[in-house]
């Protein structure tokens, strides 16, 4: 395992807004950053803040052991690597590129000659390096375990598991809670309107805090009854039409809720089996 108090030479491929972020990190721990990206503009702060600045994707592979690639998708990251075998040879790829379960674990069954981890960045550019920045990883467990101090730099390091696909599919849950969750805000505030928002605003963090965590399914049934959270559902309904909000913004979130219910006969736990079809 490596100290992170030990610089560790890392090559970042790919300098959009999430892989400039990365690389500045690691050139603020101290750690010898060789940067690529088909735009070589791109580079240019970073390469005047102190990084190396690679000719070839070869080239930036080869000045570290350890090579972070962080794309736009998974065809760019193939694109990127493509006739870069010999390159990867005995080193540790950590792939960042956002992407889903089956494409992860497709790139680590490939890996030839090289360790594969791949990863999910729970946090935006600004965030990077900073406290609350989360960062979830899978694949090779001896390769996290050589690099997680250096990993750390970007945010927390949390290892999932073996299967490759693991951090993606956390990634993508953990992403479709944030953006239920942001439509429920949404909603809400579209529902008591513009004289209302501010303070609703200030009800809404302490309630979604309060109700935060397992999914229903766990709950005990007698505290919150399943006909009581359908009847709940549809006055939410009826008086969103009351009100004029867009029917668009209740849809998608409410309404397949209450058919979920409806189909369910009101038992309420068995909501997440349902969902999974």
């Amino acid at each position: 395992m490596t100290d992170n108090n030990t610089p560790v030479p890392v090559s970042l491929i790919g300098l959009g807004a999430m892989g400039s972020a990365l690389a500045a990190a690691f050139l603020k721990a101290g750690h010898r950053t060789t940067v690529w990206n088909r735009t070589a503009a791109k580079a240019d702060d970073l390469v005047s803040n102190g990084a190396a600045r690679a000719a070839t994707v070869a080239d930036a592979i080869t000045a570290s052991p350890l090579v972070i690639i962080c794309v736009l998708d998974y065809p760019t990251l193939h694109d990127v690597l493509g006739g870069a075998d010999d390159a990867l040879e005995g080193r540790t790829v950590v792939n960042l590129t956002n992407g889903t379960p089956e494409q992860a674990r497709a790139t680590a069954d490939k890996a030839s000659g090289f360790d594969y981890v791949d990863g999910g960045i729970m946090a935006v550019p600004v965030m990077i390096g900073e406290p609350g920045s989360l960062v979830l990883y899978s694949g090779s467990r001896a390769a996290f375990d050589r690099y997680a101090p250096v990993l750390e730099v970007l945010g927390a390091a949390q290892y999932v598991g073996e299967d490759a696909g693991l951090a993606s599919l956390y990634d993508l849950a953990l992403l479709s809670a944030m953006y239920g969750q942001s439509a429920g805000v949404s909603h809400a505030l579209a529902l008591v309107g513009p004289e209302h928002s501010e303070a609703l605003s200030a009800l809404l963090p302490p309630w979604l805090s309060a109700t935060a965590g397992l999914p229903a399914s766990d709950a005990d049934d007698s505290d919150s009854p399943s006909d009581m959270q359908a009847v709940a559902i549809a006055n939410i309904a009826d008086a969103s039409a009351s009100e004029g909000v867009h029917a668009d913004l209740l849809g998608h979130l409410l309404v397949p809720l209450r058919e979920l219910l409806r189909a369910a006969d009101g038992d309420f736990s068995t909501l997440v089996d349902r969902v999974r079809g």
